[in-house]
């Protein structure tokens, strides 16, 4: 290395006028960069969850501004030794991505314990620490070359942002050849590409030698020492479904597929019992239960997503018992819609209820492809080849938004299959399928007298995602249908399985709710709510205290009152009394008489669950809704595509009560997990933006004309930038349907673009006290404009053909991210021109350690208050940015005093 280092210092000429291989030198590496981003979030996704892999964003940037800090203290010292330390950096990018990916394999950490066992947070530490390696080699050689280029900034800005745009789509396209296991070969080749050119660019011979030798043991190292030292290329968590699949004694790979929509992997075996939602009364009441009837589709290692193989005749009677049948109970022979295909089974239930027609909706292509492979067709029987079936190939909420087609039955079961009860699954994890207005799409898809079958996992105790989901369809029946809806919704559950609800357009008749109830009974499932359910609110006080109690009261207090326990205080006045629908001089029909159906109100038999959803649909339905979600211990906002979110149950009044007792909250880890990242940047950031004042404190001191403008600017610009970003993959994942395919698109985009304006930015520069506040001001309007009409926009583009999705969205993102390249490389470029070199270096940290808080706060800003205020945020920092920027045109006092002699 010393070597290296001493050729570098003679032959690397000054950057101040770099060349064209200089540029695409840079744009390689800092693409290699990205690329690894992208990278290292698969190999998380697979081997614990995506959710960490978003933090890798955090770590790129936390690594950006350390090495700004580290280039600040040591200022002189780079300016003379440069050379060699670019070199060092340069040459260190690859083994290190390599060293930390390999050594974080042998410290996997188990995310479900992470509250419970100590251990886990160091190891998760220890993994953080290890991948931030490879980013802060990578930040020392940009920040190196920004430091030395710094009159060049715009081009080189425009180097480093398109290249690592570019890389982005590479990186996407080369998930269709690489498996997670090997994908940070294609990082490790653009490093290497990059590095090769950059000596080559200078002459540099020896060091062209030294790269090639590095590179090929890097990646020769990536791909063989794994097998060599005996560790898993990538170690998946114990708790992940691929896991269990794994280790069953007969468990065998049937079918794998990779691409840029996942890892989706088949396994069978004779230990997988995969019921979802299978009624007990099936083991009695076949005369034999169908033995291997599932084998399980994995997508990053998650589930089992339930295949059904082929049933034979006689045992068809399967179908029956499972909630998947409930809308069959009273249309026969329907024209059917399956909104998400997952593993085929509501396909097979509609196909086997006798439906004239099955429409099948799936958005990931993989899928659909995995069906055709003969190994799944052999299970099957080559469902999808029914002549009854016509396949979608994309997103069903979208087509059932824009199409003239009406349909006796809709259904919605299952298609989460993995449900969500996976603990902390879903912290940051948009579900639009489930939202307001896909529900007003589903309804208004409807034929006269159709019926929607929505059927979601019911795991959780106390209740959780069931009571949002409850909310959100509530809330689209009173919207479509303002004065039926009582009389439009059946709802049903079984404790600790699944939770159906039926939506009827133009309400269920008499006889249908008999035929329904009769069913439900026949399966032991629990009635929750039907039209003239009755209902007695004497206990409903009591219930959600003691539910409050379970959770933050003493242990003692807790433990005696445990939700459901008989309550000696009276009654709350408040609470729903007996159903006024009890009317004596109503219709006999057993059905619809409140009063001949007491029986039906929750008594001491019935358990506090199903008592708690009783008083949901109840108080959902005629009144009381929002004093009952006040008063439970959980957040049960309904879903809207502008809060997609299943997660974010702790209210945020309650946060500072879960510190005390975390191991009551194993469910959400990960909503609680985002606030402690936060908390982390915030304190994380303070410390880096800090530093300098205690290794350059005379600089940061001294008497500098608009300083503290200058850091605000770039702080409102590291914040906006970032929550754009990170904001718009959310949103995008709408129309393209897989987040990471839309992390990729978003990335790359925006990169290209904002390169495209730093370098248009030269335009700017001489009149950029005039042109730069009205940028920023239009960055600020747009921004808002987006987060107004994104949402219609891009449920639009989503039924188009994939190729065409990926265009529009790409050029969608252009017109923001042109016009937000632009103040960066102008205020950089002036900062040099007006020799503030003590402001350049310390100006690029802030406006990382900005970026990292940004990107933390995305996730709760957007659980909290919605996408559209993500954008709104941003919109605000790029507008707190223009009266600051004028604080960076701010000639030093020495250049003033200059000015004015002359």
């Amino acid at each position: 290395m010393a070597a290296v280092a001493s050729n570098s210092r003679i032959s690397i000429p000054s950057l101040e006028a770099p060349r064209l291989a200089h540029f695409l030198a840079i744009g390689l590496i800092a693409g290699a960069i990205i690329a690894l981003q992208i990278a290292v979030m698969r190999v998380f996704a697979v081997g614990s969850w995506s959710h960490f892999g978003s933090l890798v964003v955090s770590l790129a940037m936390l690594g950006f501004s350390l090495s700004s800090v580290v280039i600040f203290a040591g200022k002189d010292w780079f300016d003379r030794h440069w050379q060699g330390a670019a070199t060092a950096a340069l040459l260190l990018i690859g083994p290190l991505a390599v060293t930390s990916n390999l050594v974080a394999q042998t410290v996997p950490f188990n995310a479900i314990f992470l509250v419970s066992d100590p251990a886990q947070k160091w190891r998760l530490l220890v993994n953080f620490l290890l991948y931030l390696l490879p980013f802060l080699a990578g930040a020392f050689f940009l920040g190196i070359v920004f430091l030395k280029s710094r009159t060049a900034f715009g081009r080189v800005y425009f180097a480093d942002l398109t290249g690592s745009g570019l890389a982005g789509l590479v990186v996407l396209v080369s998930m269709y050849l690489f498996a997670p296991e090997t994908i940070i070969v294609v990082p490790l080749l653009l490093w290497a590409i990059g590095t090769i050119l950059w000596f080559t660019a200078f002459g540099a011979w020896k060091s062209v030698v030294a790269a090639l030798v590095v590179a090929a043991l890097s990646i020769a190292g990536y791909l063989a020492l794994p097998s060599l030292l005996g560790i898993p290329d990538i170690a998946v968590s114990q708790y992940k479904g691929v896991a269990y699949a794994r280790n069953f004694p007969d468990g065998k790979r049937i079918f794998r597929s990779v691409s840029p929509f996942g890892d989706l992997q088949v396994y069978a075996s004779s230990y997988m019992h995969f019921a979802p939602g299978l009624s007990d009364n099936a083991a009695f009441g076949m005369p034999e239960v169908p033995a291997n009837t599932y084998v399980g589709m994995y997508r990053d290692g998650d589930g089992p997503e339930g295949i059904m193989r082929n049933l034979a005749p006689a045992e068809q009677v399967y179908f029956s018992y499972l909630p998947m049948h409930y809308p069959y109970v009273i249309k026969g022979n329907p024209k059917t819609f399956v909104v998400q295909f997952g593993g085929g089974i509501s396909t097979q239930t509609a196909l086997n209820a006798g439906s004239t027609s099955v429409t099948v909706a799936e958005s990931n292509p993989m899928v659909l492809k995995a069906f055709h492979d003969a190994a799944l067709k052999d299970v099957t029987g080559d469902v999808l080849a029914d002549p009854r079936i016509k396949i979608i190939g994309y997103d069903g909420r979208l087509f059932l938004a824009n199409t003239a087609e009406r349909y006796d039955v809709i259904d919605l079961s299952l298609a989460d299959s993995v449900g969500l009860s996976n603990p902390g699954g879903f912290a940051i994890s948009e579900k639009y399928a489930y939202t307001r207005e896909a529900m007003l799409s589903y309804f208004s898809a409807l034929a006269d007298g159709g019926v929607l079958s929505v059927t979601l996992w019911n795991k959780e105790e106390p209740p959780k995602s069931v009571l949002k989901l409850y909310s959100t369809i509530a809330e689209a029946a009173k919207e479509f249908d303002p004065a039926g809806a009582q009389k439009d919704i059946f709802a049903v559950s079984s404790y600790l399985s699944t939770t159906t609800v039926l939506f009827k357009r133009g309400g269920f008749s008499a006889d249908e709710i008999g035929k329904l109830r009769d069913y439900t009974r026949s399966m032991s499932w629990d009635e929750l709510y039907y039209p003239g359910m009755a209902f007695d609110g004497s206990k409903s006080r009591q219930l959600l205290d003691d539910y409050r109690a379970s959770i933050f009261g003493s242990g003692q207090d807790a433990a005696m009152a445990g939700p459901g326990a008989d309550a000696t205080a009276p009654a709350d006045p408040t609470a729903p009394a007996v159903s006024a629908d009890c009317d004596p001089a109503a219709p006999a029909d057993p059905t619809l008489d409140a009063c001949a159906n007491a029986a039906a109100a929750p008594g001491p038999d019935v358990l506090p669950a199903t008592a708690l959803a009783r008083l949901a649909w109840h108080s959902l339905l005629t009144g009381g809704w929002e004093k009952v979600a006040a008063d439970y211990v959980f957040d049960t906002r309904s879903l809207s595509n502008d809060q997609p979110y299943f997660a974010a149950y702790v209210k945020t009044t309650d946060l500072p009560k879960t510190l005390d007792r975390l191991d009551l909250f194993q469910d959400d880890w990960g909503y609680l997990l985002l606030w402690a990242t936060l908390g982390i940047a915030c304190i994380t950031a303070a410390s880096l933006v800090l530093l300098p004042m205690i290794f350059g404190w005379r600089i940061v001191f001294s008497r500098s004309r608009g300083k503290l403008g200058t850091i605000l600017y770039f702080a409102c610009l590291g914040v906006g930038y970032i929550m754009v970003e990170v904001g718009l993959i959310s949103r995008f994942t709408v129309a393209l349907a897989n987040p990471t395919v839309s992390a990729s698109v978003l990335i790359s985009s925006m990169l290209v673009f904002s390169g495209l304006g730093s370098l248009f930015a030269e335009r700017i520069f001489d009149r950029a006290n005039v042109l730069l506040p009205l940028v920023l001001a239009s960055i600020g309007v747009l921004l808002l404009v987006y987060g107004l009409y994104l949402s219609p926009a891009l449920d639009w583009i989503g039924s188009y053909p994939y190729s065409v999705r990926l265009l529009l969205c790409f050029l969608l993102v252009s017109p923001p991210a042109f016009l937000m390249g632009m103040p960066m490389a102008t205020a950089m470029t002036w900062l040099a021109r007006l020799e503030k070199q003590h402001l350049f270096v310390w100006a690029w940290g802030i406006n990382g350690c900005f970026s990292v808080i940004g990107a933390a706060a995305v996730p709760i800003v957007a659980t909290s208050f919605g996408l559209s205020a993500v954008l709104q945020w941003a919109a605000i920092a790029y507008v707190i940015a223009i009266p600051a920027f004028f604080a960076v045109l701010m000639p030093p006092r020495a250049q003033s005093a200059r000015l004015l002699a002359a």
